[in-house]
């Protein structure tokens, strides 16, 4: 846990940058605020009228009906203006609030899509998923029950201060004892809630991390018989959120009503002392000491409230730091920042001396070197770890590199947009996702400029198109998520068909055909043919049935090249590859 606490500077940086999203809702923010002024004037107006009537009608005795009625009307016609006018403030404040938590869930969302792969690597996803939601929902209501309080309370706490002063100045001053007293309390307040709502939002982000983790292993948990397991450490978890949660009740039980009690009592003393001592060199007004009490009564509900909601703005404050600490990540994906158009036309790969590492300390791929040329079929072989995926998460540029370099056509493909590596390179990888939605969309990718023929010819190409027509609504059948009614092989069929129909000019394979079941490999080792013709292909794979007409071979030892060649010409070599193929087709070396 974290448990340095924000310092006020921090957390008026957060403040204001919170509030920098209400700058794009200027009309929305000027009329809201409008409202609470004449909401907040209506409110004070009526401890004024009240003492009107009572120090000029009431105790001299002129009650004239027509001054009278009129006072009357006066105040039941602000008391009706000011419910109005806060029901209005309220809507405002309600809609106001909840554009701006529409803008940042956005933001929030758009960035994590633009993380590089790195971060969700040492990231749950629970966690961002508490910071997408929880955390969001946490500031959405400072915007709704503390902005709106805090700032129509501190507006009328000026005007009871204002007022106070126009009935007796020094009794006034004297109560000005208050101010410092509360912002001892509320500084002290902010100071240690700051350090307990912070570790409660670490356990809310654990929580859901222990909870994403159990419904995405459900399979394995109740097939290894781990729910015990899984029960004990969420409610270890749960324990700690209860604990953090109590620390800021503890905290809530002293300083926020009470404290606020005692220094309201201590205020009532001074006025009421003050006027017992003016009483004895003559009569006092009884209008100004009902005014005064009344307006101390006053001050000290909104400043109670504010108290009170201390607690959901110190929520707030934690929650959109842990927001914002996530939007100013500089890990991003990697990508070219300037508009570049440069285009990938032949499909030529040449990695150069390319070192790589995950952690910065143990390298992966070391001083890799080779090329593909246009049109060619590689394949990468080797033993787990041996570094075969690393080269294709750098060729996708999902991770930066720092030694070396990768080129495309002989351009370096840090020259690349994005958006051309993405449209130029298809990758199918061995466990295929799918979304929720029909067959036809997840084929599509949503791309609009593929119309239904092309989706079928892709289909037909890898020969999907069988299992296809039988599902209940043929193209327009609905998946679940993840297509999870669909077998293995038949979501991998449909992540052909959906890389396919883009129409790339480099093919990864990264494992594709490792969940498909014999006979429909052989089925689609012919569409497979078909769709590397014009393609540079590349193939990872632990089968090496499924590579034997590859042009090339790179068999990889520990990052690094070993042996290169022709399936045959392996084979002749007697060397790592030779010792794979035989140990797959469980024959045994009579030289060895």
């Amino acid at each position: 846990m974290n448990d340095r606490w924000l310092t006020t500077k921090e957390q008026r940086r957060v403040l204001w940058r919170l509030l920098a999203y209400m700058g794009r809702y200027k009309k929305e923010t000027a009329l809201a605020f409008a409202l609470l002024l004449l909401a907040t004037a209506g409110e004070l107006s009526g401890p004024y009228l009240v003492k009107v009537f009572i120090d000029d009608y009431l105790v001299p005795g002129r009650l004239a009906f027509g001054p009278v009625a009129a006072l009357a009307a006066a105040y039941l016609g602000v008391l009706v203006l000011k419910t109005i006018i806060s029901y209005f403030q309220l809507v405002e404040f309600q809609r106001l609030a909840l554009y701006v938590i529409q803008a940042l869930r956005m933001d929030v969302f758009a960035k994590v899509h633009r993380l590089g792969m790195s971060y969700f690597d040492r990231t749950p996803g629970g966690s961002i998923v508490s910071r997408v939601t929880n955390d969001t929902e946490a500031i959405k209501d400072m915007f709704i029950s503390v902005l709106a309080a805090f700032v129509q309370n501190g507006l009328f706490v000026i005007g009871v201060f204002v007022a106070m002063f126009s009935l007796d100045a020094k009794l006034a001053l004297f109560c000005l004892f208050i101010l410092p007293a509360i912002a001892f309390i509320m500084h002290t307040y902010r100071r240690y809630s700051s350090v307990f709502y912070q570790e409660m939002r670490e356990r809310l982000s654990e929580l859901n991390a222990k909870l994403n983790e159990s419904l995405q292993g459900m399979a394995v948990i109740q097939a290894f018989r781990q729910q015990r397991r899984l029960y004990q450490e969420f409610a270890a978890v749960n324990e700690a959120h209860y604990k953090a949660g109590m620390k800021n009740i503890h905290l809530d039980g002293l300083l926020l009503r009470p404290a606020i009690d005692v220094v309201y009592m201590l205020s009532i003393m001074v006025v009421l002392s003050f006027f017992g001592i003016t009483a004895l060199d003559g009569p006092v007004e009884i209008g100004v000491l009902y005014a005064f009490v009344n307006y101390l009564e006053r001050f000290f509900e909104p400043v109670t409230q504010m108290m009170m909601r201390l607690s959901l703005y110190q929520q707030a404050i934690v929650s959109a730091s842990r927001v914002f600490a996530l939007l100013d990540h500089q890990e991003e994906a990697p990508a070219n920042p300037n508009r570049s158009p440069h285009v990938i036309e032949r499909g030529e790969i040449e990695f150069r001396d390319v070192s790589f590492s995950y952690d910065g300390k143990r390298d992966v791929l070391k001083r890799l070197s080779f090329v593909i040329r246009p049109g060619q079929t590689v394949a990468f072989v080797g033993h787990t770890g041996s570094g075969k995926s690393s080269i294709i998460n750098l060729l996708m540029r999902f991770y930066e590199f720092d030694r070396g370099d990768i080129l495309l056509d002989g351009r370096s493909i840090r020259d690349y947009s994005r958006a051309e590596l993405r449209r130029r390179l298809g990758l199918v990888l061995q466990d295929p996702f799918l979304f929720y939605g029909t067959v036809k969309e997840n084929i599509r990718m949503y791309n609009q400029e593929l119309d239904d023929e092309a989706i079928k010819e892709a289909a037909r190409l890898v020969q999907a198109d069988a299992f296809i027509e039988q599902l209940p609504g043929g193209y327009d059948h609905v998946l679940a998520e993840r297509g999870a009614t669909l077998s293995s092989g038949q979501r991998q069929l449909l992540s052909f068909a959906r890389t396919i129909a883009a129409d790339p000019k480099i093919l990864v394979l990264d494992e594709a055909t490792a969940h498909i079941d014999t006979e429909t490999e052989e089925a689609i080792q012919d569409a497979l043919m078909r769709m590397r013709k014009g393609r540079t292909t590349i193939a990872i794979a632990h089968r090496l049935s499924t590579i034997q007409d590859a042009d090339q071979i790179f068999v990889l030892h520990r990052g690094e090249i070993i042996e290169r060649g022709t399936h045959q010409q392996l084979l002749a070599q007697k060397g790592l590859y030779y010792q794979m193929y035989l140990l797959q087709n469980g024959l045994v070396d009579v030289h060895a």
